[in-house]
């Protein structure tokens, strides 16, 4: 017996049964590592830019409101104001805490306060942009708890009665969101909670914990959006980041076609790629890559969601499946979103007879009695600049909110006002002020009824007023 298996390995080694031997490959050409490069590019984006995005988020010796180092909480203090452009679409709701999570060594627990009724969440991100966890008052309540955040290959104990939430990659973004009226005596109520969220490794739970102190590194480009940092990266940095970013972020299991496609062109998880090394076809296909990828997530805007009134409203968000191009188009244009029951963000660029919105015109948007969002949480709406950031203006007013003080009409409908002159001083209140060209409004519904998931309840479409 042990001969026979001693001549079937030599018959395997040697390469026996010429008959069945496979044909060896033609040469890729430019153009087939083209197409594949698009593909790669598409799929890679939500993940170099959530890389990118960390790497400035964490590039700070200590926490502030812009950043904090890994496995540290940032809180903002105020809401958000023109000078923010470290995320596209941020929003002027909610006090943001923030934190970047390494699993890699040990899993992280988060404990939450009690939130005494207020509205708030803690969505937690993986590597490639999807909501895997949404603890907040939506699904866990308002009452305190902890949560154990472990990476995808941990296999040891927790403490007794820890709730576990397991990530699918070592890398996490926790977004917490927590609603504010924007007041003195209620931002200094949100800032108590804030303070008594926290973050401790596994090993340091139950005991005094400090965490360290970041290190700052110089090469990071602090001053670039992230969004415009990925945007002009060429194939050789995008693609070697993305090969790297794969270790410590495994793709998921439904995405085992598209990791056979890049390993044909040298992209392979945690292996170094050298655009340098490959087959000079190849590598001029690839080189064409990410400007041609990028106008395809572009291009995407137009099937993104469901366009009504204007508005493109879009229910896929935060959990994208095998569409990646559905991903890389929102990781483009708002990373970080929410999963629809969380928050719906219907987007507009037109008003009802399909024309650009800009600020050279006045437009109204017209709630009819009753018919305002229907939420369990709250709505906005927020204007922003043709590059999805606010609109610097007088009144520093980004967005108008649902607990605002807004005039209603005699009849009980609601008029907002968008437009770049202050209307007359008796719609004052509901004026949103727009910039003198191009721009851009998002309706943010937090906890959004199902009659908005249903598809039941649209947005009313902007009219221009003439």
């Amino acid at each position: 017996m042990k001969n026979v298996l001693i001549s079937l390995c030599l018959v395997i080694g040697a390469g026996a049964l010429p008959a069945a031997a496979a044909e060896p490959k033609a040469p890729m050409s430019e153009e087939e590592a083209f197409a594949i490069g698009v593909e790669a590019y598409v799929y890679g984006y939500p993940l170099v830019s959530m890389a990118i995005t960390k790497d400035v988020l964490t590039n700070v010796a200590s926490p502030t409101e812009r950043g904090a180092p890994i496995n540290q909480f940032s809180h903002a203090r105020e809401l958000l104001t023109a000078g923010f452009t470290s995320v596209v679409a941020p929003n002027n709701d909610t006090l943001y805490s923030q934190a970047w999570l390494d699993l890699s060594k040990e899993p992280v627990i988060l404990h939450v306060p009690e939130a005494k009724g207020r509205y708030y969440l803690m969505p937690m991100l993986s590597g490639w942009t999807n909501v895997f966890a949404s603890p907040g008052t939506r699904t866990t309540g308002t009452q305190a708890g902890n949560f154990a955040i472990v990476g995808p290959r941990f296999k040891g104990a927790l403490p007794q009665g820890m709730k576990e939430i397991r990530s699918p990659t070592e890398t996490v973004w926790i977004i917490g969101r927590t609603h504010t009226t924007g007041t003195p005596a209620d931002l200094a109520a949100v800032h108590a909670f804030q303070d008594q969220l926290s973050l401790t490794p596994l090993s340091a739970y139950g005991k005094t914990h400090t965490p360290p102190r970041g290190a700052v590194d110089p090469n990071v480009d602090m001053t670039a959006p992230p969004v415009d940092q990925v945007n002009a990266m060429e194939a050789a940095v995008f693609f070697k980041a993305l090969a790297a970013h794969m270790k410590e972020n495994p793709p998921a299991a439904a995405d085992a076609p598209m990791i056979t496609k890049l390993a044909r062109i040298g992209i392979v998880p945690g292996q170094d790629f050298d655009l340098h090394k490959l087959d000079p076809a190849v590598a001029r296909g690839l080189e064409r890559a990410p400007k041609a990828g990028l106008e395809r997530i572009r291009a995407h805007e137009k099937n993104a969601g469901k366009s009504v009134n204007g508005w493109t409203i879009t229910l896929k968000t935060g959990d994208y499946g095998t569409d990646y191009l559905q991903r890389a188009f929102i990781a483009l244009v708002g990373l970080g979103a929410n999963l629809p029951e969380d928050a719906v963000y219907p987007l507009t660029k037109v008003d009802g007879d399909g024309q650009p919105l800009d600020g050279a015109n006045r437009y109204r948007l017209h709630f009819p009695k009753g018919q305002t969002p229907p939420v369990s949480g709250f709505w906005s709406l927020t204007l922003y600049n043709d590059q999805m950031f606010f609109h610097p203006n007088a009144i520093r007013r980004y967005a108008i909110h649902s607990d605002d003080v807004m005039k209603r009409n005699a009849d009980g409908s609601l008029d907002l006002y968008i437009q770049n002159t202050p209307p007359d001083e008796d719609k004052a209140s509901n004026w949103l002020p727009a910039p003198q060209g191009k721009f851009v409004l998002m309706l943010r519904m937090y906890w959004p009824a199902q009659a908005v998931l249903d598809g039941a309840w649209v947005p009313p479409a902007v009219q221009r007023v003439r």
